[in-house]
């Protein structure tokens, strides 16, 4: 199984994520994730990681759809490939009501509806074609002018059955959030059909003091469960809390939970370190291999 990191880009200067970059590289990691989540912008910021780490892989998990329309979209990515030189994974994502309509005020009537359109006018673009889609939530017409430009895998950030259904149609894959072996063996990989891709993000602390780690992060994300679309995921493991879902642990007891997310059908870890500085340090290096 292929393993990437998570990079921290919440509440941290640019020079720091680019050293974590760097130190990534070092250990190993093949490729490196950013998020979107209010701060950096994920897409802008992969040039600076490539230069700070050549030859690794670069990805986004995820970019919100809504904010940025597909033609937008595909020249960031397309620009990017060919700025690093490298394979570049664009994870994108409905994100969540309260975020579209609250912050940025755009309707999120018929999520999956526009999901299939934006994926039907993105995918011509990466490929260097016209796109011509007139539907009911976009309008995208028109082509890019990108010479040499290569496709960036795409990936769904997906959390219900239909919408990684619909990854499978129109994606390379998905990349799941709070799944658990059960969710991603019995749901996920079904749900996907021939396309195989599960890139399983994982919030991971190698440490001697679980109990506290899960209260620690019970506190910080504990309110994701309350979300409609990630209480759904958490209920398919049979998870109560968020923090269940996490991997704590000892180091066997680490790599035991992350081979049976293999073994579920993951082709992909995309570890999310937390924990003390000597805990992430501890987990980053177990898992660089």
């Amino acid at each position: 199984m292929r393993t990437g990191i998570l990079l921290d880009e919440l509440g941290v200067g640019f020079a720091e994520m680019t050293a974590q970059a760097r130190d990534a590289a070092k250990l190993g990691y093949r490729t490196l994730w950013l998020a979107q989540r209010g701060g950096w912008d994920a897409l802008t910021a992969l040039p600076a990681l490539g230069v700070a780490a050549p030859g690794v892989e670069l990805g986004t998990c995820v970019v919100p759809t809504y904010p940025r329309h597909p033609i937008t979209m595909a020249a960031q990515a397309l620009t990017v490939q060919a700025a690093t030189g490298v394979s570049v994974h664009l994870g994108i994502g409905l994100s969540h009501r309260f975020v579209i309509e609250g912050e940025f005020g755009y309707s999120y009537d018929r999520p999956l509806r526009h999901l299939r359109e934006y994926l039907e006018a993105l995918n011509p673009l990466l490929r260097g074609e016209k796109t011509d889609v007139h539907g009911e939530t976009l309008t995208a017409a028109g082509g890019l002018d990108t010479p040499g430009a290569t496709r960036p895998a795409l990936l769904v950030g997906s959390v219900s059955p239909r919408s990684t259904r619909l990854a499978g149609e129109l994606a390379d894959g998905v990349i799941t959030t709070w799944a658990g072996p059960r969710a991603i063996g019995e749901f996920v990989v079904p749900a996907l059909g021939d396309r195989r891709r599960v890139v399983s993000g994982q919030l991971i602390c190698v440490t001697s003091d679980v109990d506290e780690r899960r209260r620690w992060l019970e506190e910080k994300y504990g309110a994701a469960a309350q979300v409609p679309a990630y209480r759904a995921v958490l209920d398919r493991d049979g998870y109560e809390r968020a923090s269940d879902s996490a991997i704590i642990g000892e180091e066997k007891a680490v790599l035991r939970q992350v081979k049976s997310l293999e073994d579920a059908g993951a082709t992909e870890l995309l570890v999310m370190p937390f924990g003390s500085p000597a805990e992430q340090a501890r987990t980053r290096e177990l898992l660089a291999a």
